[in-house]
């Protein structure tokens, strides 16, 4: 996906983007807490390029790989580091499976 160079999107921009209706961006608002929108005095709501981001990496977890909310959830709330380490825990064992054959 390409992000256009902008400062500011509105939703109807990122709904155009990410390929979800509006009211899917809403609900996922309230559900992922590291989403920040800005909403302007009309209430409108403005998101950035890191907020879009964002938005793909859950887009990517829910349709992509299947995740539920709670899964989704929980992945995004785990550190950078605990992921890494769950990955050489998760290739230490295919090692061992591989050295078996």
């Amino acid at each position: 996906m390409k992000i256009p160079d902008k400062i500011f999107f509105k939703i109807g921009e990122v709904s155009e983007i990410l390929g979800v209706e509006t009211h899917t961006l809403r609900y996922w608002e309230g559900e992922f807490q590291n989403l920040k929108k800005i909403k302007k005095n009309n209430g409108q709501r403005l998101y950035t390029k890191e907020d879009i981001k964002k938005f793909i990496e859950i887009k990517e977890l829910l349709y992509n790989k299947k995740f539920t909310i709670k899964g989704a959830q929980k992945y995004l709330s785990t550190s950078k580091k605990e992921k890494l380490f769950e990955l050489k825990k998760s290739l230490l064992e295919i090692k061992e499976i591989l050295q078996q054959i």
